[in-house]
């Protein structure tokens, strides 16, 4: 008998042959499946909320920037025309109302919002175009734009329809009112020259709270 035929033979008679050695030890056991699946679930979560956090930070870093820009696109217009973008006051938003000032749904909101477009773009007839066709007066001028809007600022998507809102980065309305300049010392308002608001993706406050800690959470240029 050969060397390796003895170390076989030892092998076999002590019972270690390979698929012994390895066919315990090598596997997985059903609790250390269930450890490795729960830790992936975890870390899984885990990078799903961070990838929330870093996505609302950054839209709320963008909604003050376009708030920024727009209130600036709106002291040109007053340079110009000697008033802000002024809705009349019997139609005015007024931000302090609830849910009208509140909830980005509303008719009363969006309209406001798209009157703020028009005046601004000067796409009076919110086709996404300015022409002679915009000018109010009727003598064929092509109306000034003071703001231009990117296409994901504005509400619907789709270039080919007419605009019905200027967009926020949560997917709503902005507000935008001139409620306390037309109406003086008036609690609805919060400017004495217009406000400009975005309710960060919310529509409604909480149960239990009261709207001034709703209206702390929103972007705002007051």
């Amino acid at each position: 008998m050969t060397n390796d035929e003895k170390d076989l033979a030892r092998i076999r008679s002590s019972g270690l042959s390979s698929s012994s050695t390895f066919g315990a030890g090598g596997a997985f056991t059903l609790i250390e499946l269930m450890v490795v699946i729960a830790i992936i679930i975890i870390l899984a979560g885990l990078i799903l909320s961070t990838v929330g956090y870093v996505q609302k930070k950054g839209a709320r870093a963008r909604a003050e920037t376009e708030i920024a820009a727009i209130s600036a696109a709106c002291e040109s217009y007053k340079a110009d025309n000697g008033i802000y973008p002024s809705i009349a006051a019997t139609a005015a938003l007024a931000p302090n109302s609830d849910p009208a000032g509140g909830d980005p749904t509303q008719a009363a909101f969006q309209n406001a919002s798209l009157y703020l477009y028009e005046e601004l773009s000067g796409d009076h007839d919110a086709n996404r175009s300015v022409n002679a066709a915009d000018d109010l007066s009727g003598n064929g001028v092509v109306p000034k734009t003071y703001f231009t809007f990117k296409p994901n600022m504005l509400s619907p998507t789709d270039q080919t329809l007419n605009v019905q809102y200027i967009r926020d980065p949560f997917g709503n309305s902005y507000g935008y009112s001139t409620f306390e300049s037309a109406n003086s010392g008036s609690a609805n308002g919060n400017n004495p020259t217009f406000d400009l608001w975005s309710t960060v993706g919310e529509t409604a406050k909480k149960s239990g709270e009261t709207f001034t800690q709703y209206q702390q959470r929103w972007i705002k240029n007051w």
